[in-house]
């Protein structure tokens, strides 16, 4: 890994007279027909990065402007009986206390 961090910071002091060295060696590697199709290849390659880049940049940019889904009510699973009184409309039945006999009266 040290080594890679290193190569990282040799390749941002490259100035000029670098650049044309290295350009020379590439040449050489792999000749005056192979550069074209070379610098082509790489050229698309950096295009369809962009673009890719881009794309993921407006998909987090909108990602917080899309609306909600619209959210249904399930059907209900149980049949309802037409004309039957709701929970609403039933007055609630008030529960009967049941007496405990205390321990004098057993």
């Amino acid at each position: 890994m040290l080594s890679f961090m290193n190569l990282l910071a040799l390749l941002s002091n490259l100035g000029g007279p670098d650049l044309i060295i290295i350009l020379l060696i590439i040449l050489v590697l792999f000749g005056a027909k192979k550069l074209p199709e070379l610098a082509k290849g790489m050229g698309q390659a950096v295009k369809e990065f962009q673009k890719a880049k881009d794309e993921f940049s407006d998909e987090l940019h909108n990602a917080g402007n899309t609306p909600a889904p619209e959210v249904r009510r399930p059907e209900a699973s149980v049949a309802r009986i037409p004309d039957a009184p709701t929970a609403r409309e039933v007055p609630p039945v008030a529960p009967v206390k049941e007496e405990v006999p205390s321990a004098r009266e057993v």
